[in-house]
Order: structure tokens, then C-alpha cells, then sequence
């Protein structure tokens, strides 16, 4: 990826609501320079989508927690993620290295809600669950140095 292709997506990782304009102004092109290069960045798929970054706390979701999960039987198929996805307090489902297999990003309302949500995680992939719950967060999605 080329420096210019390599500032737009800095700037669109800071502020992705930028209009062209500005988007132009900050990396020195033409508006419709811009325009095709964040289109070809979009069709190439540096850029995935864009989205809101929502509080939590303000949308009943306070409680914070990564589940580490790994199966009973680790001779059974590896289909754990497609088993949960159908399970909206799950926000990320990673693949990890380790001793488990993936680690859960997931969102509730309650510590009583976290209980039942771990029951269903067991229920519906067959897995061992470890729970790591969330105090505070200095930060998160940060944007990375590109």
C-alpha cells in the first residue's frame, strides 16, 4: 500500500464519518482523487466498513468480559464460533493460541446475565468456559499506526 493510500486510511481509522473533502484537504488530492482511492481501498478490502463507536454503559450493556473457551472433547469438529454466532451478546470471537481455542469479546447487562449467557455458551458448543471480567478500560479501539 502506497503512502497516500496509507494516509487516507490513518485518517478514515480516526474519523471515519470524514467528508471527501476534508479527507482531500488532509492528504493533499483532488476530492475525486480521493473518492476513487477510497473506493478501490474499500473493493480491495483494507477497508472493511465503518461504524459507530457506541457507550456501553448508556446502552444497558455495563457489564464487559472476555470468555476463554476450548472444547470437552477436542476430538469433536472444530465448530464452536459457527455454534454461537447466532448469540448477539458475543461482539468478537477470536481464534488464540494456547491452551483455549478461542476467546470471546462479550457484552451484558448483569453479572446474572453473564451467568446465563456462560450457560449457553457451554450448552450450545459443548466447550469449557473461562471468564475474565472487565473493571474499567482506559481504551479500546485505538486506531492503529499505519
Amino acid at each position: 500500500m502506497e503512502e497516500t493510500d496509507r494516509a487516507i486510511v490513518a485518517a478514515l481509522a480516526v474519523d471515519g464519518r470524514l467528508s471527501y473533502t476534508d479527507l482531500a484537504e488532509r492528504v493533499g488530492l483532488s476530492v475525486s482523487a480521493v473518492h476513487q482511492r477510497v473506493r478501490r481501498l474499500e473493493q480491495r478490502g483494507v477497508i472493511k466498513g465503518y461504524a459507530a463507536q457506541l457507550d456501553h454503559d448508556a446502552i444497558g450493556l455495563p457489564l464487559t468480559a472476555f470468555v476463554a473457551i476450548r472444547p470437552i472433547d477436542p476430538s469433536q469438529p472444530d465448530d464452536a464460533p459457527e455454534r454461537l454466532a447466532k448469540l448477539p451478546q458475543i461482539e468478537s470471537c477470536y481464534s488464540v493460541a494456547g491452551d483455549d481455542f478461542y476467546l470471546l469479546l462479550v457484552r451484558v447487562e448483569s453479572p446474572l446475565a453473564l451467568e446465563r449467557l456462560l450457560q449457553e455458551i457451554r450448552t450450545a458448543a459443548n466447550v469449557i468456559t473461562r471468564t475474565t471480567v472487565v473493571l474499567s478500560t482506559p481504551y479500546e479501539n485505538r486506531s492503529p499506526k499505519i
